[in-house]
């Protein structure tokens, strides 16, 4: 539900998780990219890792043929280096002489770099009490954090790493990393491809959480077969041709959720920057127009993704006309979608004033949204802008029926009677049961200080 406070939204509450990998070998020097690529990277590196037969701890059945099938889907791909480091070619120093020296040394700002891991992860705790999530190199043992790759060490390199795009897969079940703002995800839909990768990503997909078994199917790993199916196009939900790595993640958290019947849950996080890796290209008039969905459930599904990009706009004081376009959109492939009216109604009242389209809005979100009390709340406030005062006590008055605790409608009751009906004694009632639900208003605290 949208909730509406004192006649302003309410923040969305959005965290993601964050965290970072890293690793090794290749050709080619950065310092020979001069200019703009002609696409939109000069070069694509692969750097695939995979511990099976660890030194000192215990062997992981299948973690190289699982490696090599992925090493395969980036070829397939067309990346341009895909570099495979298996058992003791992933030795502690090894990794950590490529995350400081090496791929530093080799990536351009123009070229995207994917990692991949599978091998042991732990979490231990920092000076701090914080969880620490690491990784186990082939010669360490796991919960010997001093010759493991610590999740501050991937970090610090995803941070001096000059990728316009990097994205690592973390084929373990492992966290310890701080909460980080939600940034937009998908580019899809946007002006340019071009133009928005120029934007710095780094972003994470880890297998899942900490302490969970990692499923398997028919002997195999569960997330490598989902991820090798959405590497091969499934993953791309609105079927336009471009696949993003927030799709990937999408689809990768969905399948295995459902797949593992809840007993396994991944992450992708967005680390750094408001871009989004391109794993496929397709056509530069698919990107902008967007792949229409077809069936009932694909536009429901594309609509509530515009509705949540719209929300998060909104919500980071973004393009305010932007989220309004997201809101039609979403509308026209769900013309039933009560809570985009909802928001739509708000954008019209309080961010983009225009009174007639926030009347019409609102009312479609009473019709489609009847049990969201922000539906006839809204619509009060709208009548209230108008002047139609009866008619936004009436409104107010129905949200009320939907939530008889809902504070906020209170004190705008309060300020409708005090201000507009000329009601002192409802007013004073009003801004009563707004302060017994926890309200802290000054205007309400004086006006029941001072009873009629």
């Amino acid at each position: 539900m949208l909730q509406i406070a004192h006649r302003q939204m309410r923040p969305f509450l959005y965290a993601l998780v964050v965290c970072s990998l890293a690793s090794i070998f290749s050709l080619s020097t950065a310092s020979a990219q001069l200019g703009k690529p002609e696409g939109l990277y000069y070069k694509s590196w692969a750097i695939v890792i995979g511990v099976e037969n660890y030194l000192l701890a215990p062997k992981i059945p299948g973690a190289i043929d699982d490696a090599r099938a992925v090493a395969q889907a980036f070829r397939q791909l067309g990346f341009d280096e895909v570099v495979e480091l298996y058992d003791k070619d992933a030795s502690a120093r090894r990794l950590q002489q490529t995350l400081s020296d090496f791929l530093p040394r080799k990536v351009g700002r123009y070229d995207r770099l994917v990692i991949y891991f599978a091998g042991h992860a732990g979490v231990t705790q920092d000076l701090a009490g914080q969880e620490l999530g690491y990784l186990v190199p082939w010669d360490a043992q796991v919960g010997n954090v001093s010759k493991s790759v610590t999740f501050e060490q991937l970090k610090e390199f995803s941070r001096r790493s000059a990728s316009k795009h990097t994205l690592f897969f973390l084929n373990a079940a492992v966290r310890g990393w701080e909460v980080s703002a939600a940034q937009p995800l998908s580019l899809e839909g946007r002006l340019s491809p071009e133009d928005d990768t120029e934007r710095r990503a780094v972003q994470v997909l880890t297998a899942g959480d900490k302490g969970e078994s990692l499923s398997q199917e028919n002997g195999k790993s569960l997330f490598v077969q989902v991820l090798m199916k959405g590497l091969s196009s499934a993953a791309d939900r609105n079927k336009n041709g471009w696949l993003m790595a927030s799709e990937v993640g999408d689809y990768v958290k969905q399948q295995i959720s459902e797949r593992s019947h809840g007993a396994q849950h991944p992450f992708f996080v967005q680390l750094d920057g408001e871009g989004d890796m391109v794993l496929i290209e397709g056509r530069k008039a698919d990107f902008v127009l967007g792949g229409e969905p077809q069936s009932p459930e694909e536009r429901r599904q594309a609509a509530k993704m515009q509705y949540e990009q719209a929300a998060l706009l909104l919500q980071t004081g973004k393009s305010s006309k932007e989220a309004l376009e997201r809101l039609d959109k979403a509308l026209e492939y769900d013309p039933r979608f009560g809570d985009a009216y909802v928001l739509k109604s708000y954008v019209l009242l309080e961010v983009l004033p225009n009174l007639a389209d926030a009347l019409t809005a609102a009312k479609l979100a009473v019709e489609f949204a009847p049990k969201n009390p922000d539906s006839q709340y809204t619509l009060g406030l709208v009548y209230e802008k108008r002047g139609q005062y009866t008619e936004a006590e009436r409104a107010m008055r129905e949200a009320l029926v939907v939530n008889p605790n809902y504070v906020d409608v209170y004190f705008s009751l309060g300020v409708l009677y005090a201000d507009q009906i000329k009601d002192q004694r409802k007013s004073v009632e009003a801004f009563t049961r707004y302060l017994e639900l926890g309200g802290n208003h000054a205007r309400a605290r004086a006006a029941v200080a001072v009873k009629p």
